[in-house]
């Protein structure tokens, strides 16, 4: 996973000193010659390109380096997420030559360079900052994220109900359309009361008001019947579910109306079956603890980089560069430390 951080791959520039400007081995070498005898030499471009764009250069170099060294086990993955996000981009832009007029506008001179910069360097970091948080993640964490976040399969049956809101209509009229949705599932819980009161079948009772009322097409003529899941095996809008069924007892239907993006939805909870145990759990439950930190608290990405970096003992020899660096680090820092949160 990762690559020598000091060769700046234009014109094969090595930096081989060991003093506080560092020497070229091709610095007498012409980079570029004139008809009078004059040039551009190797160490003129090498000054030219550093005190322009030199710094987000040299740091992608380094997070390359480190990167690639500390994550070996990621770099195929990184090149495949990489190819396979140039070529959507590609297809969305229709041919190659499209995509590189755009990204020359944006400062890149080659689909590669962005491929590399944006995409495979992106991932390795996105895998070290993960890394990282998840490494600082306490046992204490982890006890109260099992107890509390961490659910058992349950077989759950829902009825939806979509508000029939469209784009033109007025904001009072989106407000009537919700609220005539809401009256609607209000309805269907006090029918379910009503049920319930009289001794009657609930799960039967159950699928015949989904038959009757449910907006999901997939399930209204199984009895509403989503079957055994749980966090993250349905679409997200469906962990809310899963969230207020936990709340219930086997056989219960829900008493308040449970508001997703998708619509409003009466549930009844059919069966719950056994918790995954905590040694299972541990590699979700640090992504996803992982994840909800990192969403609150953005610095730790800053922390990230710096603590996988130090850990290499980065020494940036050429003084000017290492200036450039320090500031842009103290700049990163303080922009992190002041907004607390993304």
């Amino acid at each position: 996973m990762k690559k020598k951080v000091f060769i700046l791959g234009v014109c094969s520039l090595l930096l081989c000193g060991c003093g506080k400007i560092p020497t070229l081995s091709n610095g007498d070498e012409a980079v570029v010659t004139f008809k009078d005898g004059e040039m551009i030499s190797a160490n003129d471009f090498y000054e030219e390109i550093k005190n322009n764009f030199g710094l987000d250069t040299l740091v992608n170099m380094i997070d390359k380096y480190v990167f690639e060294h500390e994550f070996s086990d990621e770099v195929e993955n990184a090149q495949a997420y990489a190819d396979a996000s140039i070529d959507q981009l590609i297809t969305t832009y229709g041919s190659e030559e499209d995509l590189l007029s755009a990204l020359q506008q944006s400062g890149f001179q080659t689909i590669e360079a962005y491929k590399n910069n944006v995409f495979y360097i992106g991932y390795l970091q996105n895998i070290a900052i993960e890394t990282y948080v998840e490494d600082n993640i306490t046992d204490k964490e982890l006890e109260e994220y099992y107890e509390n976040s961490v659910y058992p399969d349950m077989d759950i049956s829902h009825i939806l109900v979509v508000a029939r809101v469209t784009d033109d209509m007025s904001e009072e009229e989106k407000e009537d359309a919700e609220d005539e949705a809401k009256k609607i599932v209000q309805e269907i819980i006090d029918k379910l009361d009503e049920a319930k009161k009289n001794d009657e079948d609930i799960k039967e009772v159950f699928a015949e008001l989904a038959s009757e009322y449910s907006e999901d097409e997939d399930t209204k003529d199984d009895g509403g019947n989503l079957g055994k899941i749980n966090i993250g095996d349905l679409d997200a809008n469906y962990d809310e579910l899963i969230q207020a069924a936990d709340k219930l007892k086997d056989g219960e239907y829900s008493t308040e109306i449970i508001t997703t993006e998708l619509g409003y939805h009466v549930i009844l909870k059919n069966s719950t079956g056994e918790k995954a145990s905590y040694d299972d759990s541990l590699d979700s439950m640090k992504e996803d603890i992982a994840a909800d930190k990192i969403a609150e608290d953005t610095s730790l990405m800053v922390d990230a980089i710096r603590y996988y970096r130090d850990l290499y003992e980065l020494d940036i020899i050429d003084s000017e560069m290492d200036s450039q660096y320090s500031i842009y680090m103290n700049n990163l820092i303080n922009t992190y430390k002041n907004s607390g949160t993304n």
